[in-house]
């Protein structure tokens, strides 16, 4: 059997325009939770390690930073891994390094070669051949307004949870206070487990700080406030008493920490006051502790409470995780798609698969569906709407529909700086038929029909109508 012929090297076809290196001076990072992986284009380092594992504390970021200093990378590719991103991401851009923080399911590398170096070498060439597109960050000030409304989202969810160990340890004695009061951590509520967790256990003695708003009489209180009060049920309650003030307190410090911040941002109202508000003022207790409303227009110069079903809170959430700016999405199905509220597009041959919308878990999408989902009564426009689209096709689909409403308002208020003017509920349902009532003469018209409009009788007359039979 004779030896094979040994094929001779080809030329290297030029590559195509689209597949050209775009950043010359571009590294790769795995990122980890004790150390981190980097790779630089070959030839780059003096003693030929182009691919080099840092750890993570504080001066073996800094190393990091140096070396790739040394190797002269402008530009840096990596995945945003839990939040062991972050320090680095905060490091490398203070030193003057681009970062494209990259979706970690866009990284995604050929079956069987999943190992840390070549994960980093991998980001590395995507990001030389531009190929890989950076998520969305805000700006440093929006980050900072984001990192202090997470962490007051956090207080609000856990002072939540010993709300409700206070109302199991009224339970575990048979108290049934949250059976005659609307809120147990309002003005009665909290007065009456007070006066408990101090000795008092007259019923009718507890009944008497019955505030004066409460619906419910001081006899039906008194009844359900005769309980086994038992030492350890009594332990439990004044723990969570302890614990829910605890919360109460600091949030009413982070609350102060986001209006000083807000107030240093720029002011786009060009000095204005805030319109009047739309609609009346809740009452919840979860609410910042200062006016967001009008620091929210200062800072975005419209009004964004005017949206139905967007409160205070809720515009405040959003801004935080959003900013501003609007200039990363060039429309507003742009901005739709990244919040993950658009139809989904799966097609194959020529046929659509389905239209599901993809899962997410962005926060300002969560926001808009919340919203959405308070509109269930609303006397507005977009009120209706929900409530046509959840009749036909049903409340999921409904929220993510009315969510998409909101967001899009949300988009064209920022990005044109215009206001919302809700049409109502009554306009909105007229020119629904009148929609309805053009589609249904076209098709009609088309089958060699006409529509012919049958006058109907006052509503006195028909109210007068006795039915037959």
């Amino acid at each position: 059997m004779g030896k094979r012929r040994r094929r001779e090297p080809q030329e290297k076809a030029g590559l195509p325009p689209q597949f050209e290196q775009v950043n010359l001076n571009a590294a790769g990072i795995d990122i980890g939770s004790e150390e981190h992986w980097v790779a630089v284009p070959a030839g780059r380092d003096p003693d030929g390690q182009d691919v080099r594992c840092f750890g993570a504390f504080t001066a073996d970021l800094q190393a990091l930073a140096d070396w790739l200093e040394r190797c002269g990378i402008d530009t840096v590719a990596m995945e945003s891994t839990g939040v062991y991103w972050i320090p680095l991401y905060e490091l490398l851009e203070s030193r003057g390094f681009e970062v494209c923080l990259v979706n970690p399911s866009h990284l995604k590398n050929v079956p069987g070669r999943k190992t840390d170096v070549v994960d980093c070498q991998w980001s590395q060439v995507l990001h030389t051949f531009g190929l890989l597109r950076a998520s969305f960050r805000p700006e440093e000030e929006i980050c900072v307004l984001r990192g202090y409304h997470r962490q007051r989202q956090m207080l609000v969810e856990y002072r939540s949870h010993h709300i409700q160990h206070m109302q199991k340890a009224l339970d575990l004695m048979n108290v049934k206070l949250h059976k005659v009061v609307a809120d147990i951590t309002g003005t009665t509520g909290m007065a009456i487990i007070r006066a408990i967790l101090v000795g008092e256990r007259d019923s009718v003695a507890l009944a008497r700080l019955r505030d004066q708003r409460c619906k419910s009489p001081a006899e039906v209180i008194a009844k359900s406030l005769v309980g086994n009060w038992r030492a350890e049920h009594l332990f439990a309650l004044e723990q969570a008493v302890t614990l829910y003030d605890t919360y109460t307190e600091q949030l009413a410090a982070c609350d102060a920490q986001v209006e000083a911040h807000l107030k240093t941002l720029e002011d786009r109202s060009g000095g204005e006051q805030p319109p009047a508000p739309s609609r009346k003022p809740t009452t919840n207790r979860s609410l910042p502790a200062f006016d967001a409303r009008s620091e929210l227009y200062r800072m975005a110069g419209v009004d964004l409470t005017r949206i139905d079903g967007i409160a205070a809170t809720t515009a405040l959430g959003l801004v935080a995780e959003i900013g501003i700016d609007m200039s990363p999405w060039r429309t507003e199905k742009h901005f739709c798609s990244w919040l993950t509220l658009c139809p989904g597009n799966k097609t194959s041959g020529g046929k659509r698969l389905s239209g599901k919308t993809r899962r997410s878990s962005n926060r300002a999408k969560e926001l808009f569906r919340l919203a959405a989902r308070s509109l269930e009564r609303s006397q507005s426009a977009l009120g209706a709407f929900y409530r046509r689209m959840k009749a036909r096709l049903g409340a999921p689909k409904a929220i993510t529909a009315t969510a998409h409403k909101l967001a899009r308002i949300f988009y064209n208020m920022l990005k044109h700086g215009t206001e919302y003017v809700d049409v109502g509920q009554h306009y909105y349902e007229t020119r629904y038929r009148e929609r309805a009532v053009q589609g249904l003469t076209r098709r009609a018209r088309a089958l060699g029909y006409k529509l012919i409009e049958v006058a109907q009788p006052p509503a006195s007359e028909a109210a007068q109508r006795v039915p037959e039979g």
